[in-house]
């Protein structure tokens, strides 16, 4: 058993155990030392904030340092604007010049003049800090790096250290059938009984409702990754314990809306750019007469899964154009798997593709899966993509295509159902991602390792997360694509780094089902899109929202100098006006 699921199987007990009890330690993991250094001055501001626990509100949009006096709001409520049936965030601040022991956040019923709504629609998580590469600054061996706040924990209970601050994210779940009006709550802090801080919270619903996530429009593909998941969790691959501990990770992504299941088609397509390969959902085999059988019992479950947890628009599959062409099968005759090269148009692509893609299309068709799958391809040559494209409409015209676009082929393959292209080339022309729309298709944008900004790495501002949904909407796009939900590095939690790719980069959640921050505020920003979406449907004039949007328009998104979290603050008022109209 690894050391995380150790500690993490302590800290559950414990925390069954004891809550609130007024001798509470806290058992979990040790975060890294903050490498920061403190100037005489940063110290010295810890002598004045007295000997008691604070509490204050601070903001969503930003990161504060474990080792300084934060900055916080000048507010002593925090407001929140929410439709029916969406999910609103808030940051609260908790900092000691001394040690606190057994800090709990508890949060009372939200009461209007007229309607009461339960404290269980909100739920308090103490944020966790992981070692990350600074911002915009992609990690080099030996470098320092930042410590950044990011992991929601799922501990009820968290022990403080001396001369530090311990933020804690406050998510509420406004209910569909929610009485409109401002619904006022308390949050209550205290530390193994006493010290208590109370801030007070209000959340306007105003009356307007939000679809539940399975019937979001929003087109959400972020790459999964179940192998990650048995490794973290030190569990054998594919066993039943692995699909069991699959499903709560997953539902966590249907729950934001996602729409894509990620599969493979062979061994790793990606030829293991991350801290785990892939393992194969199909196996191969060539018989000794030459003839080919696969086995697709992981492929069904893995799928049927994801079905069952509500993600169903798309069956991706990657891909007859792995990065390094390579692929694996049982070879009866040599009594052992061989790997070969297959390159896009020669000979034995053909051969080793063709006489699959007849299979798998039989296959999916029993399933009744055939119309919903499409071979996926990532960042391909426009040549690869040419002789993927030409075998399948031989053997498989029924299978779409998908693409994570860097080429801008979506001009040139116009079958492909699903297209992705990245955020820093060029935008898509609105022409074109009208017209794949009337056909059915679907036109996103992705962020990956590049740009910059904005983007969701650790070591990001949490209000770019926000802001790729206002992206989304001041181009109309369909929604976006990222790798990868859960592709986690070797002790994510502790410290997010990865030296090929910035830190973050490779996953948004955290192993045993652990939001983080991104993953919070890139909901916001699908909201976003929903909310503008419905508004326009309705009918409603929202001339405010607009002009924003067209202020996006004209900024380069990619420049972190300009005002962007000035210009989403003023988009998000906006919209909230727009929304009690």
């Amino acid at each position: 058993m690894n050391i995380t699921k150790i500690l993490f199987m302590a800290a559950m007990t414990f925390a069954m155990l004891s809550c609130g009890s007024s001798d509470y330690v806290a058992d979990t993991f040790a975060e890294a030392d903050d490498p920061v250094v403190l100037t005489p001055e940063e110290e010295a501001a810890w002598n004045h904030t007295g000997n008691k626990l604070n509490a204050a509100w601070g903001s969503p949009d930003f990161h504060y340092s474990r080792s300084l006096v934060p900055e916080v709001q000048d507010t002593d409520v925090c407001q929140l604007s929410a439709w029916k049936g969406e999910r609103v965030s808030a940051q609260m601040l908790l900092w000691s010049p001394e040690a606190k022991n057994g800090v709990t956040c508890t949060v009372a019923n939200f009461k209007s003049d007229a309607s009461v709504l339960p404290s269980s629609i909100a739920e308090s998580r103490f944020v966790r800090y992981t070692l990350a590469d600074k911002k915009m600054k992609k990690y080099k061996r030996g470098e320092q790096p930042v410590l950044s706040p990011d992991m929601l924990d799922s501990l009820s209970v968290f022990d403080m250290d001396a001369r530090t601050t311990r933020p804690v994210w406050i998510t509420i779940n406004v209910p569909q059938d929610a009485e409109a009006g401002v619904y006022r709550t308390k949050v209550t802090v205290s530390h193994s009984g006493w010290g208590k801080v109370v801030l007070p919270l209000e959340v306007e619903v105003v009356d307007r409702v939000l679809p539940t996530p399975d019937k979001w429009n929003y087109h959400l593909d972020l790459w999964q990754h179940p192998t990650s998941v048995a490794r973290t969790q030190g569990l054998e691959v594919w066993s039943d314990a692995h699909f069991e501990a699959l499903k709560p990770v997953m539902k966590r992504l249907a729950d934001a809306g996602q729409k894509v299941i990620t599969a493979t088609l062979n061994k790793d397509p990606w030829n293991h750019q991350c801290y785990d390969g892939y393992e194969p959902m199909i196996l191969w085999t060539k018989h000794k007469d030459g003839s080919w059988s696969y086995d697709y019992s992981v492929f069904d479950r893995w799928v049927q899964l994801m079905l069952d947890l509500g993600i169903n628009r798309y069956i991706n599959c990657y891909s007859m154009v792995p990065w390094n062409c390579e692929l694996e099968y049982l070879d009866e005759s040599e009594g052992k798997v061989v790997t070969v090269k297959a390159e896009p148009g020669t000979r034995i692509f053909t051969e080793i593709w063709k006489p699959f893609l007849f299979d798998f299309k039989r296959h999916l068709a029993e399933k009744g899966w055939l119309e919903i799958t499409n071979i996926a391809m990532d960042e391909r040559s426009p040549e690869a993509m040419t002789a993927a494209a030409d075998l399948l409409m031989e053997c498989a015209p029924e299978m779409g295509f998908a693409l994570a676009d860097n080429h801008r082929s979506y001009k040139k393959f116009t079958i492909m159902r699903d297209v992705c292209v990245a955020i820093h080339h060029a935008i898509v022309d609105p022409e074109d991602i009208r017209a794949r729309r009337e056909n059915g298709f679907v036109t996103t944008f992705y962020v990956c390792c590049n740009p910059m900004y904005p983007n969701t790495f650790t070591s990001s501002h949490p209000y770019e997360a926000a802001l790729l949904g206002w992206y989304n909407v001041a181009h109309d796009y369909d929604g976006m694509l990222r790798w990868a939900y859960n592709s986690w590095a070797e002790d994510p939690q502790y410290d997010s780094r990865y030296p090929r790719w910035m830190s973050g980069d490779t996953y948004l959640v955290y192993p045993y089902n652990r939001s983080s921050i991104r993953f919070e505020r890139l909901i916001d920003g699908i909201e976003v899109a929903e909310k503008v979406r419905q508004l326009r449907k309705d009918g409603v004039d929202i001339p405010e929202v607009e002009a924003v949007l067209e202020k996006m328009r004209s900024m380069n998104a990619h420049d972190p100098s300009l005002p962007w979290q000035e210009v989403v603050a003023e988009a998000e008022a906006a919209l909230a006006e727009a929304s009690r109209k």
